[in-house]
């Protein structure tokens, strides 16, 4: 079976080249688009270019001290494993980043040029284009993860080999937290400072020409939804797949090989059920693109269920308990049901439909202070239903698994809930980077010129690209859940305890940092996104200061200079944050032992996850009241209502974009750090 993974991993690398040369061969629109789309292509390669430097110099210096440490132990030949596979996912994680906003940078052009045929063909080049992503993403997953338990002889000695994989997850973590620290970074400064001074100073309309720091705005779309969002869930991808793997050398004596493959063998047939789902999009007629999207899900939840069946069956078969797979294929669906569930929680509290979002637009009729307050009201209150459904999910797993009454049963339930859960990541991804492609889309249009009715249609698909982006982040938060879950079993069973007592008082310590830690991350992470900000604002008052003819439209600004300005902010800013989220537990556990870095991981995963959907949601439903209300509701644009709405909006960006998302890679680093550095913790004890 593990030949199937490397075969459905090289079809998906093979389907994504398809999708990519079909996207490339698509109409790229007038000179004015190419144009602007160039500038948007150029500004994201450099930034990426600059930023994989920087975290290629902090890997190395790592993966030096990772060698150190199990050299001091006399492991050597394990240290080197160790090593390579950390290389090896970060490596990985680069590229799932690099090529899918590669493809992005250049899916924005056909897409802004479908626009003018209708919104299907619209859509389907703006889907096709983010699908060569999530594609890519499983696909390198899947080989890197199959490939290194190959090489490391997992065939001839399974259940050792998934533990020596770890530094594969931490690798693939760290790049994640970087890329989507440095993106979300970049992304919201230049943001933040072309809606303060363009929109609310000089008075001029979103993706305006005239405003200097519009094309830093575009590029930032990319740098952070797509390549950060392709690194953290492709992080993601891989740390449940080997939660699931060293969970499942517990059934070895039952299931033997099969118990620990599965995870690979589930997650590799429901990247098939993704490749159909994605191809059976269109819009009919003049429905709701998003109607669309979501049956597309929907036929890629089906079939991912059918392959997960199917492989449960296979290989989670045995004499002594003939039923067992059936119970186990319930797991996998209970995940199933619990992504959709994410899904429509998080629709319910960033859509304008529905009351959440409304009532901060009520709120906005009296200014931007209430607009704030029941914002993040709304923002503290979202966890309730999050926080239930996953313990519903974990609670029923683990029955569910009992039920079959193997020894350890019960735990590898709760694995196989999460790869259920996981099953559907590779169109999850698709519709997340069709996000920023429809909005690039959109602002390539308004920056053209182009015509009243293609600027609607890009309107309407950029519309349901925040809806897009709005639900994976929910999806993420909910996997990220799980997988710190598995993760947290995994570290226990590696250190040897049996449980976290949190009346030990260099326990509660522990906990307390890992408490912590969380909040001081976000913080740094939102305060890099003022400073980021600031310098961008001072440098468009700058360009309108010293050159009047941008705002009377005879002379362009200087562009290539804002998005210069972001770069270098957002590469400076990410590294603290970065240092203190691999510090933190690395001090504990050397300072106060491993059984106190279990309370680090519990307390860091349960506050991780709670401020994380706090800040998504909240950012969310600030940015949809202020949509909706440009949409004419009290007073539309312009008005006192949209003024407050906008301030609103401005605050819940580095919320949604930048700390929330950073936050889903900090609760899996967490636990994939620790345990490559759990040496480390006992070496003087």
């Amino acid at each position: 079976m593990l030949t199937l993974v490397f075969v459905v991993g090289l079809a998906g690398v093979a389907v994504a080249y398809v999708l990519s040369r079909q996207v490339l061969k698509a109409d790229t629109g007038t000179a004015e688009m190419q144009s602007v789309a160039l500038a948007i292509k150029q500004g994201a390669g450099a930034y990426l270019k600059r930023q994989n430097t920087t975290i290629a110099i902090i890997i190395g210096i790592l993966a030096l001290v990772i060698y150190v440490l199990y050299g001091a132990r006399g492991e050597m030949a394990i240290g080197l494993k160790t090593v390579g596979a950390f290389v090896a996912g970060a490596v990985l994680s680069a590229l799932s980043g690099y090529f899918g906003m590669a493809i992005a940078v250049r899916a924005n052009l056909r897409t802004a040029a479908g626009a003018k045929v209708g919104v299907n063909r619209a859509l389907q080049l703006a889907l096709r284009g983010g699908a060569v992503a999530g594609f890519l993403v499983v696909s390198l997953s899947l080989l890197g993860v199959a490939g290194l338990f190959y090489l490391f002889g997992g065939l001839q000695n399974p259940t050792a080999v998934p533990m020596q994989l770890v530094g594969f997850g931490f690798g693939a973590s760290l790049v994640a937290l970087f890329a989507q620290l440095g993106g979300g970074i970049y992304t919201k400064a230049a943001d933040v400072g072309a809606d303060l001074v363009g929109k609310v100073e000089a008075g001029i309309p979103e993706d305006d020409l005239r405003n200097p720091a519009v094309v830093a705005d575009l590029v930032g779309d990319n740098v952070g939804d797509c390549a950060g969002r392709g690194a953290d869930l492709f992080e993601s991808s891989v740390a449940e797949s080997l939660g699931a793997m060293i969970i499942g050398i517990a059934m070895y004596e039952v299931f033997g090989l099969g118990g620990i493959i599965f995870a690979l063998v589930a997650h590799a047939l429901g990247l098939v059920a993704s490749m159909i789902g994605v191809f059976t999009v269109k819009v009919k007629g003049d429905e709701d693109p998003m109607k669309s999207l979501n049956r597309g899900f929907l036929v890629t939840a089906a079939l991912a269920f059918v392959g997960f069946a199917a492989a449960a069956r296979l290989l989670l078969y045995t004499d002594t308990a003939p039923k067992a797979w059936l119970l186990f294929a319930a797991c996998g669906l209970l995940g199933l049901l619990t992504s959709l569930a994410f899904l429509f929680i998080t629709q319910y509290y960033t859509s304008h439909r529905y009351r959440p979002v409304k009532s901060i637009v009520e709120a906005s009729r009296t200014g931007a202070a209430t607009n704030i307050i029941t914002g993040f009201a709304v923002a503290l209150e979202n966890t309730f239903a999050p926080v239930v459904v996953v313990g519903i999910a974990l609670l029923t797993s683990h029955w569910l698994g009992g039920l079959t009454g193997l020894d350890g049963g019960g735990l590898f339930g709760t694995a196989l809930a999460t790869m259920g859960m996981l099953s559907t990541v590779g169109y999850v991804l698709a519709m997340d980077t069709f996000g920023p492609i429809t909005d690039n889309a959109g602002g390539i249009v308004e920056m053209s010129n182009a015509s009243e009715d293609v600027r609607n249609t890009t309107d309407k698909l950029d519309a349901v690209g925040n809806t897009t982006k709005a639900l994976t982040k929910g999806y993420a938060v909910g996997s990220a859940a799980l997988a710190a879950f598995l993760l947290f079993s995994a570290y226990l069973e590696a250190a040897g305890l049996e449980s976290i007592d949190l009346a030990k008082p260099v326990v509660f310590v522990g906990a307390l940092m890992g408490g912590m830690l969380v909040f001081l991350f976000a913080s740094l992470a939102i305060r890099a996104v003022g400073k980021g900000a600031y310098y961008i604002i001072n440098d468009v008052r700058d360009q309108f200061k010293e050159n009047p003819g941008i705002m009377a439209g005879t002379s362009k600004p200087n562009y290539a200079r804002c998005v210069d300005i972001a770069t270098k902010g957002a590469l400076k800013q990410m590294v603290l944050p970065g240092i203190v989220a691999v510090a933190v537990p690395t001090l504990v556990g050397v300072l106060l032992g491993p059984e106190a870095v279990g309370g680090t991981l519990m307390v860091g995963t349960i506050a991780g996850v709670l401020l994380a959907l706090v800040l998504n949601n909240g950012g969310g439903a600030w940015d949809n009241a202020k949509k909706y209300v440009e949409t004419g509701v009290y007073g539309g644009k312009g008005s006192d209502v949209h003024k407050a709405t906008v301030v609103g909006d401005t605050v819940g960006d580095p919320f949604k974009d930048t700390a929330g998302p950073s936050l889903h890679v900090l609760i899996k680093l967490l636990s994939t750090l620790t345990l490559v550095l759990l040496p480390l913790f006992t070496l003087f004890r």
